[in-house]
């Protein structure tokens, strides 16, 4: 039976949300001019025009109302939180900007290594990624990170991670929630696994992430619902058996590993993995998935701090997963994402 009230209010809730997200987004933007710490780049690739961006991302405010009105996954609440705490986040990214600005102006992303957190942690991992206050190590960044991201895509994150929620809907036709397990590798703050359980309340989760802050982050955002079990671990060392896990998910993890982890990280995801068993990935669009947008990924590495990203852009995927036994099974874009679902291969 068609949900059509709650696709209606899906649409109505994301649609004010991108207009607030666009205002921060051109707040920063004007906020970083009026610093002179702004780090243009101009591609040689081809970009879309902000008006293309906004109709596409239209398209994908849409198709998640309609996934409401499929009951692939109910009405959420992408925040997670009061109006005020929300507002407090704001006003902290706004005053770190000038910090994060100079840095990025400097090509400077150091902080995260007077961490004490980054003794502990691979030296890919102990940097400023997007010119974060501490990289991945701070609690000021994990605190900082979900409206950090949501600015940056004008509230698009959420609606793309919804994305890998069908492939699940799909793979859970016929289950019994209670029954399925799913992991999901480099968790962070928790937002899938939140929006995971709010459309599957039985369904046993685990998150996995290198950051314990960002997993104290996590937790908090489960106040009220049932949590999952948070395994602080390098997802390259899971410390997991063999063949336990019916689901594993991947949400833009990849672009920010070294080449060689990516394939450490895709062995162990089919390890862990049950025979039938499906990886969910979602990461950045690569290069020729869009054409006339290869611009955006050729300036996203320069403007901000993404030392594997050109690599990740330029990667075979298909070659990766395959040769760690998980077989093709579906490949969609949707705005700036891209999402494969692959299989394990069933013992014979």
């Amino acid at each position: 039976m068609s949900n059509n009230l709650g696709m209606a209010a899906q649409l109505a809730g994301q649609s004010l949300r991108f207009g607030w997200y666009f205002a921060l987004n051109r707040l920063v933007d004007w906020r970083t001019d009026q610093l002179g710490l702004a780090r243009r780049y101009k591609p040689d690739l081809p970009v879309p025009s902000l008006r293309e961006l906004l109709a596409e991302q239209a398209q994908l405010l849409m198709s998640d109302a309609l996934a409401v009105r499929d009951g692939l996954y109910p009405p959420i609440d992408d925040e997670g939180a009061s109006p005020l705490d929300h507002l407090f986040r704001v006003r902290r990214m706004l005053a770190d900007l000038p910090a994060a600005a100079g840095r990025r102006a400097g090509n400077d992303a150091t902080t995260a290594k007077a961490e004490a957190a980054a003794a502990s942690v691979p030296d890919y991992y102990a940097q400023d990624f997007h010119f974060q206050t501490g990289g991945y190590l701070s609690e000021v960044s994990a605190r900082l990170y979900d409206v950090q991201v949501e600015t940056l895509f004008m509230g698009a994150a959420g609606p793309m991670r919804r994305t890998a929620l069908r492939p699940i809907a799909e793979f859970m036709h016929g289950r019994d929630q209670r029954h399925v397990t799913l992991l999901d590798v480099a968790c962070g703050t928790g937002r899938f696994l939140r929006q995971v359980r709010l459309a599957y309340p039985a369904m046993r989760l685990a998150g996995l992430d290198l950051s314990r802050t960002y997993l104290d982050e996590a937790a908090r955002h489960f106040a009220g619902l049932r949590a999952p079990e948070l395994i602080e671990a390098a997802a390259e060392r899971m410390p997991l058996p063999d063949a336990g896990v019916d689901i594993v998910t991947s949400i833009f993890l990849y672009h920010e590993l070294p080449p060689n982890v990516r394939r450490q990280v895709t062995a162990e995801m089919a390890r862990v993995l049950k025979p039938g068993g499906i990886l969910v990935f979602l990461d950045s669009l690569q290069m020729g998935d869009r054409p006339g947008w290869d611009g955006l990924l050729e300036a996203f590495p320069v403007r901000f701090h993404e030392p594997y990203y050109r690599s990740y852009a330029i990667d075979d995927l298909d070659g990766m997963f395959s040769a760690a036994g998980l077989e093709p099974h579906a490949m969609a874009t949707a705005y700036l994402s891209k999402l494969l679902v692959r299989r394990k291969r069933a013992e014979a």
